[in-house]
Parts: C-alpha cells; sequence; structure tokens
C-alpha cells in the first residue's frame, strides 16, 4: 500500500500556520481542529512543522508559558519527510527510527499531505484485516 493511497481516504486539507504567529494561536487551531500538528509556513512557502511533541519540547526549554513565542522559534525546521509513492512499511519504518509522530509526505517538490501515526497504524490494521481475511477463504476453501 502506498503513502498516496493513505491519503487519499482522509480529507484533503493540509492545515497550516504562519511561522510568526504565536504558538498559543498554534495550540488553539491544533486543539480547535483535532490535530497534532500543522505545516508552518513563510511567504507561501513551507518552513517547518509544528507538532505536539515540538510544543512540549519548547516548554522544557523556555518554561510552561510559550504565549510570547513564534512558531518559529520551536517548530522542526527540517521535518522527516516521504514520497507520496513510498509504501506503508517505509513510512513506518522511518517514523519509528526517527520517533516522530508526523510525517511531511511530498509529491515531487510539492506538499501533499501530512501522516499522523495513527493514519499508520489505521491502515496496517485494515492491511492485516484485508490478509487474514483472504487466508481463511484460501483455508476454508483448500481442497481435501
Amino acid at each position: 500500500m502506498q503513502i498516496r493511497e493513505i491519503l487519499s481516504l482522509k480529507s484533503a486539507d493540509i492545515h497550516r500556520i504562519d511561522a510568526s504567529e504565536s504558538v498559543a494561536s498554534a495550540v488553539a487551531k491544533m486543539v480547535g481542529l483535532g490535530i497534532g500538528s500543522l505545516v508552518a509556513m513563510k511567504d507561501g512557502d513551507m518552513v517547518g512543522l509544528i507538532t505536539e511533541r515540538d510544543i512540549v519540547h519548547g516548554m522544557l526549554k523556555h518554561g510552561c508559558d510559550l504565549k510570547d513565542r513564534t512558531v518559529g522559534e520551536i517548530m522542526t525546521s527540517d521535518p522527516v519527510a516521504a514520497s507520496a509513492d513510498d509504501t506503508l512499511d517505509y513510512a513506518r519504518d522511518v517514523m519509528t527510527k526517527s520517533h516522530v509522530g508526523h510525517l511531511v509526505v511530498l509529491d515531487g517538490d510539492q506538499l501533499f499531505g501530512i501522516m499522523s501515526f495513527h493514519d499508520v497504524a489505521r491502515a496496517s490494521l485494515h492491511e492485516a484485516n484485508f490478509e487474514n481475511n483472504l487466508l481463511k477463504r484460501y483455508i476454508k476453501h483448500w481442497p481435501e
């Protein structure tokens, strides 16, 4: 299964925030949308990714009050990325080895989407259930 197929099952919306906006704005937007990351933008270009993990790390580095900090100060400037044509196995492997919960997905040099580890887990379960059903059918119709 390709990453492109997994992302086609979710909303095509890529939620963004300007890197100059406050961390408080990012938190409010993530909570309001029920998501764990935002693409950080500057002058129309992606400059990073801010995740819940970045916020926690920012709290440790700058103190719990991040209201005067900008997204650009705590975001991940060079997020882990994959191609839309990469496989689910590749995404799971790179996210696990890199200890990241969100993966930037590119189609060529264009931003295609953001994939969370939740998306990976859901797709992995779907794939395992599909294979399990095929095996059960195969065993059920085994020639005697």
